[in-house]
């Protein structure tokens, strides 16, 4: 079994573009079944008011010394990028939000089970559907989504439970020399730091194969290659 650890943030767009090439390669090069994922909390910005109105064009503006104008052409940019591997962001309606407690129920979450569907849910509900991932009531939907007890996560929410496995994951990225999300590292052997082309992913997923003699199995016929992208991440 190959294990790959995914430090990224929800707030990140190309930690979710990242995500979903990483998941189209495992595809691709036939390793579905053979991967394991284990999600790495990072926070980009641990200074985020939790009941902040701040939308993401006037934070990429004041973040990067910018115009709103600037900010909203960088930010459709992005987009376009998400497209490009099946996603649909919607930057107009996006606030900033912090994240701490969207990492705190994912860390109560792996106790529960496999946490694949929450993370996604997570990403496409902030990305996608533009809901407010910073907020209790929108977790505790977000969970019930996914299949988790309503009672059990709104505990964890009024809690501080969890804080110290995040800071852990953030120490642990801070001294394999994660300086930026998303950050893929394959068996504790390669790194691969960004959203990078399909074919790095495609590539490193190989090797890797190779190296621990695990079975690829062949392209479906009619399955098309995605798209090459350009390297980009989010840093702090």
């Amino acid at each position: 079994m190959m294990k790959i650890e995914i430090w990224s943030d929800f707030v990140c767009p190309f930690c979710y573009i990242g995500k979903t090439q990483l998941e189209k390669a495992i595809q691709q090069v036939g390793l579905v079944g053979q991967v394991e994922l284990i999600y790495k909390s990072y926070q980009l910005d641990p200074t985020t008011p939790a009941d902040t109105n701040e939308s993401t064009y006037a934070a990429l503006a004041k973040k990067y010394g910018m115009t709103y104008e600037k900010a909203q052409e960088m930010a459709q940019g992005v987009a376009m990028r998400a497209k490009e591997v099946g996603l649909d962001f919607q930057f107009d309606g996006l606030q900033e939000a912090n994240t701490m407690k969207a990492h705190r129920l994912v860390k109560w979450a792996e106790r529960q089970g496999d946490v694949t569907a929450l993370v996604e849910a997570l990403l496409r509900a902030y990305f996608v559907e533009t809901k407010r991932i910073g907020q209790d009531e929108v977790l505790v939907a977000i969970a019930e989504q996914v299949g988790l007890n309503r009672e059990e996560v709104m505990k964890v929410l009024a809690s501080a439970d969890f804080a110290q496995e995040v800071e852990a994951d953030i120490q642990e990225g801070i001294q394999l020399g994660v300086r930026g999300v998303p950050f893929f590292v394959l068996n504790r052997k390669y790194g691969i730091s960004g959203a990078q082309p399909q074919q790095v992913f495609e590539d490193t997923l190989r090797k890797v194969a190779e190296e621990e003699g695990l079975s690829m199995g062949l392209k479906m016929m009619g399955e098309e290659q995605a798209p090459n992208c350009t390297d980009d991440n989010c840093t702090l």
